[in-house]
């Protein structure tokens, strides 16, 4: 029996089915790329609940269709063709005529690549998930990030930062452009769920790839919001504004207010948040721009469970550390957005931010390090306030000047103010508890930034296809300029008794630039219809200035003017690379891959004039790159790709300059340093089926670094004084192993999803001139389940355990210490209109030899809530940290040495709040 056959056998069991219909279903079936009819093609509607048949035809000579008496409902089309992939729909039946057009079939040989999904609330084409909003239940007037939270494959930390199918996302855009900048925060906290029609998720392509056609390797995880179509018509958006009641002047408040503007192809967005509850601080794109920026790795977990690698050591920054986890912050964030189109040649986006913080916190913390036969056991407390602001504005101007070319230019500024004061006291002893040192400091700043970037890129087609040349020009500086006071008590002491004293006053000026000048040349030529060539040139000259004199203060003048040449340096650096590239690349419907060289010339000049002083030095590296990928399913994909990449050592690390900041632990930066060179190695796999609505995602990742800028620690152990200077070490690498599955059980109706993870570093540093290796090793598993029913209940269970294990060559001992954290949110509706919500999170971390103590924590929020009108208003009352226990601990690893610190947060509080969510006159809010 052919399979036709067997089909119109199954198909005619059903056959009573067609009795009782009231409307007809019509349409026409054609090929998607001959327009010609398709002929015999079976068409069913099926219950979307159970994907039971309910009725069924087939399509005549000219591919007409027609399925008559349907009963008003839901179902789900689907056709099927022994020449074309299946399709599938989902339809409404609520007329007397149904018609659905003309439906484009897929030819199954030209299928593999352009087959297209559609089913229940998922859609999938080509590499693009999407999700349709409507089909997941959040609350009313909720943001998009509760909406992200409830999607299959994607996660949202408690942090704000967001995971799809494992992988960071770093892009979220709304209708294909940028929303208030690069932050993917913006648009998921501040932009309304109900105005999000679907969520894309996919690989964006570099611009260079998107340009030529050609596979580049390169891709940034992205989610695109397209908002519905009512919502990019004249207006909507939201006042909410909350107080504490019966408090006093220090009273906890949050004013949030959104606006959007659209006409035609202009939009006008707006946005201002003012408060004291929250811990809204800089992206990490901010601060990696501002910070320090480190090379050496440690690991640390959160009192929640979460892992973080991050790069440590001492730099010249001088910037407070300011942690929006922790402490308390006064927040003022306001931003506008304009972006407009002009006969679609000419487009604008215009995005000005202001940021302004005020923060202060108590931090208390407790680090063993272990030196030989000595345990070094130091106790420090410090109190931080900082005042700082910034002001940014982003602007792209893109415009086609023809048909074969186009021009975009971009230009950023980010100016920068930082007032703050430190006051830190602390000592040290030994494992038999005699004191060693102890010290009281207190540390000011002023310091101004401004950073200033642009770039154009020039687009040129030519009339063969994927023959194309583009010139990117791109550059940035960056100036620093700082006034600090630094005053010290600093006492040593020997067996336990007073030896000698230093006291530090000094005025610490600092003036830094760097500038960073790129320009890229690229030219692609096809090879066939499958193949292709492309050549680039690349030239970067980075360039900087340190000035930086340190001044005691003198009794005789009151004043300081006693220059400190131990503590002073004017340093230059110029840092030129060459670099040729040649990359083949083979494209197909189901196999791409490209594979390539480029070779650097890098030079060095480095100029001490303090100590008139020069080093030059050259370089030649090879940027090996190879990518592939393999698209085995219609929903699934196989993505392998190695890269090797130099990496050049900062003006800080570089500048020979003595940091006495802490008189106890001084760096010292070493004009010696090599750059490094890494290889990384990264594979990711992701599979989804549509019929028993699974997800399965894996993620491998490897790197080796050879001359790593990693830190020598010089410690006396009898004066637990340390120096640190950065120096270059081998035999580093790292591998990350991260594994998700997803799954419905449909007869509970619930969304189950598992994560276990593993990662592994091994760095080379050195202490007291002895090499040490530092192996830090984290493994973790974490379940999530949700079930929900539309204004009824949204449950949610999840529970993450992590345990982490550090060894030193220079100490035998395995540091191991495991942390859980298990949370439930619930949200149940009364008569539609009433909402409790509430959540619980329970913290465990386990007692360790170094800390006794098993701290466990619990955190209960909840709230209650009114909507008025269609949802239109709504009022609340809330109440954070119900059993007021909110803590905020950290333990971390960093080589021979174990820290554990507590930070000051804000505790148990209630609020009443009021949001009126607004739109256009006239329109109605769908129940």
């Amino acid at each position: 029996m052919s399979k036709t056959t067997l089909l119109i056998a199954i198909l005619s069991l059903f056959s009573f089915s067609v009795f009782a219909q009231k409307a007809n279903v019509s349409g026409v079936l054609t090929d998607g790329s001959e327009k010609t009819p398709v002929y015999n093609s079976v068409v069913a509607l099926l219950t979307p609940k159970d994907s039971i048949l309910y009725a069924f035809t087939r399509s005549d000579k000219n591919g007409n269709f027609d399925l008559k008496n349907v009963k008003a409902g839901n179902y789900i089309v689907m056709t099927s063709h022994r020449q074309y992939a299946d399709y599938l729909e989902d339809i409404t039946v609520n007329e007397t005529e149904k018609n659905l057009g003309t439906i484009p079939l897929l030819s199954k040989i030209n299928a593999l690549r352009e087959v297209i999904i559609k089913t229940g609330s998922i859609r999938i084409k080509g590499d693009t998930t999407s999700y349709r909003a409507s089909d997941f239940v959040v609350s009313a007037n909720a943001n998009v990030e509760e909406l992200l939270k409830k999607l299959p494959g994607i996660q949202v930390d408690k942090n704000g930062a967001i995971k799809a199918m494992g992988e960071t996302v770093q892009k979220v855009l709304v209708d294909g452009e940028e929303f208030f900048g690069d932050d993917p925060g913006m648009a998921v906290k501040n932009l309304r769920a109900d105005a999000v029609k679907e969520v894309q998720v996919f690989d964006k392509k570099s611009d260079q790839a998107e340009f030529t056609g050609i596979d580049d390797g390169e891709t940034k995880k992205t989610i695109n919001l397209k908002l519905k179509e009512d919502k990019k018509k004249g207006y909507f958006g939201k006042i909410d504004g909350a107080g504490e009641p019966l408090s006093g002047s220090d009273s906890r408040y949050n004013t949030n207010l959104m606006f959007s503007n659209f006409k035609g192809k202009r939009k006008i967005s707006a946005f201002l948040l003012n408060g004291n509850t929250g811990q809204d601080g800089l992206s990490w794109q901010d601060s990696d721009k501002f910070g320090g920026g480190n090379n050496d790795v440690s690991m640390s977990m959160d009192d929640d469970g979460n892992v973080d690698y991050e790069w440590t050591g001492g730099n010249n920054d001088e910037e407070p550390n300011v942690d929006t986890q922790n402490g308390f912050i006064k927040n003022t964030n306001a931003g506008l957005q304009y972006s407009n189109k002009w006969n679609d040649k000419q487009t604008l986006n215009l995005t000005p931010n202001y940021n302004k913080q005020i923060y202060t916190n108590n931090n208390s913390r407790k680090t063993q390090t272990q030196v030989g036969e000595t345990q070094l056991n130091e106790n420090a407390s410090k109190v931080s306030n900082v005042n700082r602001s910034n002001f940014k504005l982003n602007a792209i101007y893109d415009v086609k000047l023809d048909s074969l070319n186009s021009l975009r230019i971009t230009a950023k500024t980010n100016f920068y103010t930082t007032e703050s004061d430190e006051f830190t006291s602390g000592n040290t002893t030994g494992n038999d508890g005699l004191l060693k040192n102890k010290q009281l400091k207190t540390f000011t700043t002023d310091s101004d930034k401004t950073s200033i970037s642009a770039s154009i890129l020039y687009k040129h087609k030519f009339a063969k296809p994927r023959r194309t040349f583009s010139v990117n020009a791109t550059g940035n500086t960056l100036n620093s300029n700082a006034n600090n006071f630094l005053k010290s008590l600093n006492e040593s002491y020997e067996g336990g008794d007073f030896s000698n004293r230093v006291d530090v006053d000094q005025n610490k000026i600092g003036e830094k630039t760097n500038q960073n000048l790129n320009l890229n040349v690229t030219y692609s030529e096809p090879i066939g219809k499958k193949y292709a060539m492309q050549f680039a040139y690349q030239v970067t000259q980075n360039k900087g200035e340190s000035d930086y004199l340190t001044y005691d203060y003198s009794d005789l003048t009151g004043n300081y003017d006693v220059l400190v040449n131990s503590l002073s340096n004017q340093f230059n650096q110029t840092i030129i690379t060459n670099k040729p590239n040649i990359k083949l690349s083979y494209n197909s419907k189901k196999i791409n891959y490209n594979f390539g060289s480029g070779i650097g010339f890098t030079s060095f000049d480095l100029e001490d004039q303090t100590l008139n002083k020069e080093y030059k030095r050259n370089y030649t590296n090879f940027f090996p790159t190879a990518n592939f990928s393999y698209k085995y399913k219609s929903n699934s994909n196989l993505r392998i790709n190695y890269q090797g990449a130099t990496k050049q050592p900062t003006l800080d690390q570089l500048q020979p300059l003595r940091d006495n900041q802490d008189f106890f632990n001084q760096t010292l930066g070493n004009p010696d340093l090599k750059q490094s060179f890494t290889n990384s190695f990264n594979l990711f796999n992701s599979t989804y089926s549509i019929l028993t609505e699974t997800q399965f995602y894996q993620s491998f990742s490897y790197r080796t670094t050879s001359n790593l800028i990693s830190y020598s620690r010089v410690i006396d152990p009898e004066s637990a004084q340390t120096i640190t200077k950065p120096i270059n070490t081998n035999g580093n690498y790292s591998f990350n192993l991260y594994v998700g599955y997803g799954f419905k059980l449909k007869k509970l109706d619930l969304q189950v999803n598992i994560n276990p993870n593993i990662n592994y570093n091994k760095s080379v540093n050195s202490i007291n001139l002895s090499t040490n290796d530092s192996k830090i090793l984290n493994s973790g598993f974490s379940v999530y389940i949700n079930k929900s029913k539309a204004k009824k209940y949204d449950i949610s269970l999840s529970n993450n355990f992590s345990n982490s294990r550090n060894a030193t060559s220079q100490n035998d001992e395995i540091k191991s210490f495991n942390t859980n954290n298990l949370a439930l949110d619930i949200g149940v509706y009364f008569r539609e209109k009433w909402k409790l919500s509430t959540d619980y999170n329970l913290s465990s971390r386990q007692k360790t030899v170094d800390f006794q103590d098993n701290l466990t924590n619990q955190l209960w929020n909840a709230r209650l809530q009114r909507t008025f009108k269609n949802d239109e208003f709504t009022a609340y009352i809330l109440v954070n940290d119900i059993l007021n226990q909110n803590i905020g601990i950290r333990r971390y690893v960093y080589e021979n040495s174990i820290t554990e610190e507590q930070n000051s947060r804000l505790k148990r509080y209630a609020m009443i709040g009021f949001t009126w969510n607004f739109k256009n006159k006239g329109e109605k809010t769908n129940k």
